[in-house]
This record gives structure tokens, C-alpha cells and sequence, in this order.
């Protein structure tokens, strides 16, 4: 057993920790995988039903239910480019009002370990490719994402404050676009992969000569495989103790166009794509520089985009009638 694997069994033995959205698609593997590392942990989720997160009561209430030891914040109110135009206000006020309370509170518990889940859509619209942590303030972010984007760079800077004034120990980690099983495939929130998936899939049994995308297909993406950022997470939140922002992604980059041909391809449908110019492109392009994990804490990951494409959509295949209400 190499020495981060034993600090790895020794981190998580008897802990409490509170897992904000740990029912959701990065939360529920993220809880898997840490039940399968850690020795007599003790998983706290809380739901949204009995705690409203977006309250200050609701979070009192968590925390008092679970004293934790170390709070893993994932919990955002978030979806894809037509979801973040659509409701702008309260992307920007119920991320801000629940990370900056979450950690206020955690401080006050005497919380050991914050992490923060923050988001690449603070990156400026125009951050010089591969995205560096350093650029971070360098320019405002592309538009349709930016109120959520600057509601999660706050915590950043509410990271550093505390650090710097309390003592408080957290991380801000920023993971590129998640893919995997469990993902949403709800054309009205998705992102590009599950709703290009389930649109592929559906005209193949139709018989549909083409499926609809939107923008031009021209930008550049990177994609993270669930699991890898689930492994990522918790391996920031055993081995790194700074306020530094640090990038999590896998080092790819695909054009959206490419990637949905690969998807067409790897669900076998044979239709076309109609380009819908209407609609937004998003950020130019996105490809991170993600030097900052592996040399700070040792993390890479390890799945082929393929490989995740492949488990994704099998996933989706068996699952969709539970997880489509038509």
C-alpha cells in the first residue's frame, strides 16, 4: 500500500460528513466512492425536502441533525445554456445565499475540511486556452452563464477570507462539464451529452432523417467522466489544504460537432444534424490546464472519453423509462 492510500483509509475512519446535493448525478458517485474508502463513515445528505439549503434555518438545521467533521459542498441550482437564460436571477441568488451560508455556518461549527464545488463558467468568456487558474479574474464570464458563474466565484473569495482571517480550511475545486450514468436527460435542463444521447436514440427509433442541435457547432468543449471527478474531489479533500483554486478535468478537447457525431456514431444512428444558428454557442472553447491537481495532490484522470461515452449511454438504455417521465 503506497503511503497516500494509507492516509486515503486513515483520512475518512470514523468521520462525519455532510454531503450537500449527495442525491444528485456528481453527488450520488461521489458518495459511493467515498463509502467504499472510508472505514465506519458516517454519510450526511441532506435532502432538499427536510432542509432547505437556500435558508439559513434549513442549513442550522443540517448541521445540527449531522455535526460534521468535513462538508463536501455540491448542492447548485444549475442546467444547461436555455435553463441559464431562462431564470438568471435565481441561478445567481440561490447558489450565492447557499454556498456563503454553508460555509459561515461551518465555520461556526468548528467544521474541519470545506470543500467547495465551483464551476468553470467563471472562467472569462475569452480566458486564453488551456484555462489556468490564474486567469481566473481576468474578464467577465460569457454571458448566459456568467450570473451563476460569479454566484460561485464568490465562494472562492469567501474561501480566502476565511482562510486568511479564521483559520478556516477549505478548497475550491472547479471540475470542467461532467458526463456519466445517472446523468439528466431532461431536454428542458440537460447539457450537451445526455440530450444529444437521448435525442440520437429516439430519432434512431423513429426513423428520422436528422436530429436538431444548437449554435453552429464550432466550439470546443472538455469532459470530465463522473467518477474521475468524484475520485478528484475527495482526493483534494484528504491531501490538499489551500485556498487556490484548482481545475479538474481530463485534459481532452472536442468540438461540439465532433462530439456529436461520436455519440450518433456509438448509438447507431444514421440521420444528419440540423444546426439551429438561433440558438447560443456558449463559450467559445473550453479546455483546461490541469497541471495545478496533479502536481498539488496527485490527481489525474484516467477514463478514455470513449470508454465514458460507451458506460453513458448503456446507462441511459437501461434506465430510461425510470428515468424519462414522457
Amino acid at each position: 500500500m503506497t503511503e497516500w492510500h494509507r492516509e486515503t483509509a486513515d483520512y475518512w475512519a470514523d468521520k462525519r460528513v455532510m454531503v450537500t446535493g449527495g442525491g444528485g448525478f456528481l453527488g450520488s458517485h461521489l458518495v459511493d466512492e467515498l463509502e467504499a474508502r472510508g472505514d465506519n463513515v458516517d454519510i450526511f445528505v441532506p435532502s432538499s425536502s427536510e432542509y432547505d439549503l437556500r435558508e439559513r434555518a434549513g442549513i442550522k438545521q443540517a448541521f445540527r441533525a449531522s455535526q460534521p467533521d468535513v462538508v463536501l459542498h455540491l448542492a447548485a441550482t444549475v442546467g444547461g445554456i436555455g435553463a441559464n437564460r431562462e431564470n438568471p436571477g435565481k441561478y445567481f441568488y440561490e447558489n450565492t445565499v447557499m454556498g456563503v451560508e454553508l460555509m459561515e455556518q461551518a465555520r461556526k461549527y468548528g467544521v474541519e475540511k470545506f470543500s467547495i464545488l465551483g464551476t468553470i463558467c467563471s472562467y472569462p468568456k475569452h480566458t486564453p486556452v488551456p484555462f489556468r487558474e490564474e486567469d481566473l479574474y481576468e474578464g467577465y464570464p460569457e454571458e448566459t452563464n456568467a450570473p451563476y458563474g460569479i454566484a460561485k466565484k464568490a465562494l472562492l473569495t469567501q474561501s480566502r477570507a476565511y482562510r486568511k482571517q479564521y483559520d478556516f480550511n477549505s478548497v475550491y475545486l472547479m471540475p470542467v462539464n461532467l458526463y456519466g450514468p445517472r446523468d439528466d436527460f431532461d431536454l428542458e435542463t440537460s447539457h450537451v451529452i445526455p440530450a444529444i444521447i437521448r435525442k440520437c436514440i429516439e430519432a434512431r427509433e423513429r426513423g428520422d432523417e436528422s436530429i436538431t442541435a444548437w449554435g453552429t457547432g464550432e466550439p470546443t468543449r472538455e469532459f470530465l467522466y463522473v467518477k474521475d471527478a468524484a475520485d478528484g474531489i475527495l482526493t483534494a479533500t484528504e491531501r490538499y489544504d489551500e485556498s487556490d483554486p484548482v481545475n479538474l478535468g481530463s485534459r481532452m478537447e472536442i468540438s461540439i460537432r465532433d462530439l456529436i457525431e461520436t455519440i450518433a456514431d456509438l448509438t447507431d444512428f444514421e440521420g444528419g444534424v440540423e444546426w439551429d444558428v438561433s440558438k447560443p454557442d456558449g463559450q467559445p472553447r473550453r479546455k483546461l490546464d490541469t497541471s495545478r491537481a496533479r502536481e498539488r495532490f496527485g490527481w489525474e484522470a484516467t477514463t478514455e472519453f470513449e470508454e465514458g461515452l460507451k458506460a453513458t449511454i448503456e446507462w441511459y438504455e437501461e434506465h430510461r423509462e425510470t428515468v424519462i417521465d414522457d
